[in-house]
């Protein structure tokens, strides 16, 4: 029993360290460019157009496929659960409370945790075996300023506007099923959908996927920074980088859900 209290003690003092070791890496990233960067800011914006072209455009395909799939699904499951208690009508409140609260926001930070999280740290990867990290302090150039913070900042980016495009190609295909299954105008399902979401939506919205984009790149860029000297680190810490930032991601969903729903909850005597 001892020998688990201890496990469990280092684990959670090994992830207090990994967290702070990310904060310290972001911390510095957006200093070192906000004060020290000597590269320029047009050099920059094109590292960082490259990045939410890479994290952004070209995923979306593959983000209005299963928001539409989604919304289909969650909007069919709406209807035949609320046609046998007489509430039509409240298919919208379920769009909002499952794809725009969670759903939205998790399908999208998975979807660039598998794609583009994989692609930054196996390129820092990389570029830690072939010395290119070394080369660029060398020049004078900060890597944090020139390699970290634009990774960060343009998959800040990508993944808000790929889950805005998730709840808004997920919601189309929502009033799509409503229509042709049960023959609801659109209308009706837009007035309700417009009357479930709230400010404390949007709010919860642009958070989840903010922190969800600086949780993914943050973990990934560190990852690829531990490749020390043999390129078959690079599969390792690409795995890594894959889990820790999807238990980070899910475990700050899970967390900010709680804390934002918590009166919510409260009104059944749950707590």
């Amino acid at each position: 029993m001892i020998a688990v209290v201890d496990r469990i003690g280092q684990q959670i003092s090994q992830n207090i360290s990994y967290t702070y070791q990310l904060f310290l890496l972001t911390y510095l990233s957006f200093r070192s460019t906000l004060v020290g960067q000597t590269q320029g800011w047009r050099t920059l914006y094109g590292v960082v157009s490259a990045q939410i072209y890479f994290t952004g455009w070209q995923a979306m395909p593959l983000i209005v496929f299963l928001a539409i799939g989604s919304g289909a699904l969650v909007a069919l499951q709406s209807i035949m659960q609320m046609t046998f208690l007489g509430g039509v009508d409240y298919v919208g409140k379920f769009m909002v409370m499952i794809v725009v609260r969670e759903l939205g926001p998790l399908l999208t930070a998975l979807i660039v945790i598998a794609r583009s999280g994989t692609a930054v740290a196996s390129e820092l990867g990389s570029m830690q075996v072939n010395k290119e990290v070394d080369a660029l302090r060398s020049m004078g150039i900060n890597p944090l300023s020139f390699v970290i913070f634009p990774r960060l900042l343009g998959g800040i980016i990508s993944v808000i506007c790929l889950a805005f495009y998730f709840v808004v190609f997920a919601t189309l295909a929502g009033a799509s099923v409503c229509r042709l299954v049960k023959g609801m105008p659109f209308d009706v399902f837009f007035t309700s959908l417009s009357q479930a979401a709230g400010l404390s939506d949007v709010f919860v919205f642009i958070i989840k996927n903010f922190f969800s984009g600086l949780i993914i790149f943050a973990v990934c860029c560190y990852q690829g920074l531990q490749v020390e000297r043999s390129p078959h680190e690079i599969p390792q810490v690409t795995t890594k980088a894959v889990v820790k930032s999807t238990v980070y991601v899910l475990v700050f969903n899970m967390v900010l859900t709680l804390y934002f729903y918590m009166d919510y909850i409260m009104s059944f005597g749950i707590l």
